[in-house]
């Protein structure tokens, strides 16, 4: 994965992203023993060296589990060739992070953030089923009959959705709960029932609540809910599972707080 240059140096706790621009017009960073003066250069952290006035820049690799608030009109990539607000923009840490999976541009809500690579692709692979959970606030009202077919499966130019979770919470608003990881798939389940979702906002994943963050905020995870995760990802034996149902019972919250 390739990081600006400033960014890489802001995350390994040298300066702010824009002091950092100053330190590399100065000729004060090297890579691969050569002084770089563009804003727009880009590394690569695995293969590239990094200094700064003769000293090696690293970003040190801990373990972190963050939980974001997405608002509406930020996309969940690092860089974008449109120019767009990235929601890393909104943690400001040193350590390089990336989401666990994607919301779109649109969309808004719980999204998580680590640097644990082999958590993030347990839990977005389809042989473990986590579950994610939205709120689609449709074009018009749904009928009992529509939200039948919904939670049977809906046929897409993909194949058959599996059954899904389907509550009607208002005449135009249903909270749905999937378990696959399909493009775009909520939006285009209901696009096949003839609606448009004029808002998509995602409330849980997995034992994970968005609770009472409002947008834009974030905090790291608590050790429990990081266990709890990585227990419906497989990452923690039988032998070791703990009974986490009175710490969810507060971790979940109200069933559609946020």
């Amino acid at each position: 994965m390739r990081l600006r240059l400033n960014r890489y140096l802001a995350m390994a706790g040298i300066a702010s992203r824009r002091a950092c621009e100053d330190l590399i017009r100065q000729g004060l960073v090297e890579v691969n023993g050569k002084p770089v003066h563009l804003l727009s250069t880009e590394i690569d952290p695995e293969k590239d060296r990094i200094t700064f006035d003769g000293r090696p820049v690293k970003v040190e690799s801990k373990h972190l589990y963050i939980l974001l608030h997405k608002p509406l009109n930020y996309i969940t990539t690092a860089d974008d060739e449109k120019g767009r607000d990235s929601v890393l923009d909104l943690i400001n840490i040193a350590e390089r992070v990336f989401p666990v999976g994607r919301l779109d541009y649109d969309t808004t809500g719980l999204l998580l953030v680590t640097n644990d690579g082999e958590l993030a692709h347990r839990l977005m692979h389809p042989k473990y089923g986590v579950d994610k959970t939205y709120l689609a606030e449709l074009n018009a009202k749904i009928t009992d009959e529509q939200m039948a077919k919904l939670r049977k499966g809906i046929r897409l130019s993909d194949g058959l959705t599996a059954p899904c979770k389907a509550v009607k919470i208002g005449k135009e608003l249903v909270e749905i709960t999937i378990h696959e990881g399909r493009n775009k798939q909520v939006k285009r389940m209901f696009r096949k029932l003839g609606f448009k979702v004029r808002a998509l906002h995602r409330v849980r994943y997995g034992p994970i609540s968005l609770g009472k963050l409002k947008y834009g905020q974030w905090r790291h995870l608590k050790p429990f809910e990081t266990e709890a995760l990585k227990q419906i990802a497989g990452m923690i034996p039988d032998e070791q599972k703990t009974d986490h149902h009175d710490r969810r019972a507060g971790l979940i919250g109200k069933k559609h707080d946020g």
